[in-house]
Parts: structure tokens; sequence; C-alpha cells
């Protein structure tokens, strides 16, 4: 009997060691994959929607900058450096707001980072990413995003970006 439950906890503590974070993971060496914004149409050959819902227990609203930051396994990345603007009503509690983005075409979404810079403090609930090849993916906060770090998931499995001059499907 004390084998078995030794076995149990055991299995336990292998199945709890090997599950994915749940929660968001602050990101200092988090780095930029390009040099220039990729919201751009003309320059960009994907269109994503991001859906981001604030969370009910977030300020009525926010005048800090927010920025995004999502990508794939393979080194793809889609960034935009402010989401809002500070007097857009972007962002209030409890609301859902959603942008169309351009940016490269990426394999898919397995990582998302959020960016605030400001006084004001926001907690969004949570972001989905479309796109047209991929299913949606949503990544979900429920906390505040701490000022001035990269702050969000990163489901890539320990994936290297790619180094070589191949491009993601379109």
């Amino acid at each position: 009997m004390k084998a078995l439950i030794l076995i149990l906890t055991l299995c336990s503590f292998s199945q709890a060691a090997t599950s994915i974070v749940s929660q968001p993971q602050p990101k200092e060496s988090f780095k930029l994959n390009q040099t220039k914004p990729q919201n751009d149409e003309a320059s960009s050959s994907c269109s994503y929607t991001v859906s981001i819902k604030t969370s009910c227990s977030s300020p009525p609203y926010t005048r800090d900058y927010i920025s995004l930051a999502f990508g794939d396994a393979y080194g793809y990345q889609v960034y935009v450096p402010r989401l809002d603007g500070p007097r857009s009503g972007t962002f209030e509690r409890c609301s859902t707001d959603t942008f169309e983005i351009y940016g490269p075409c990426t394999y898919q979404t397995c990582y998302l980072y959020l960016y605030r810079t400001g006084y004001d403090g926001w907690m969004p609930e949570k972001v989905t990413v479309y796109s047209y090849y991929y299913q949606p993916v949503t990544f979900y906060y429920n906390t505040y995003i701490p000022n001035a770090i990269w702050y969000g998931f990163d489901y890539c499995n320990g994936y290297l970006p790619s180094t070589s001059t191949t491009t993601a499907p379109q």
C-alpha cells in the first residue's frame, strides 16, 4: 500500500513539474525582432485581429501607453509600439477593444507580451489573437501589468528562432 501511495505521489509531482505556466511572467530578456513597428499595412503582408478584454477589476480607464508583441516558435514576430491613444477611451474597465494589426506572416502564435508605461495601472482579463491561417489563441492575464517590463506568456516549448531566410506562410 505504501508503494502505491509513493507511486501516486511521484506521478502527481511529475505532472505538476511538466505543466504549462498559466500565469503571465515578466520577461526582462525579451527582445523585439525588428527595427520598425509592424502596423503599417503597406509594408506588411498579413493582418491580425487582436481582441483585448479589460478586467472589471481594472481602474476605470488608463492613460498608460500599452504595447504588444506576439509571434511564433520560428522567430516571426508582430510588434505594435502603442495600441491606444491617451484620450481614445480604449482599455476602460469591463470593456473589449479590437484592433486590426498588420505585420509579417507568422505560424501559430505561441507567445504574447504586453508592455505598459505610465502611472494609472491596467489589468487585462484576456488577449485573443486571430489570424487567417491558424486557430485563435487566447492568453488569460487577470492581473495587473507591471510598469516598464514586457509581461506575458511564452508557450513556444523552447524552440529557437529561425535563422534561415525562408518566409512564413502567406
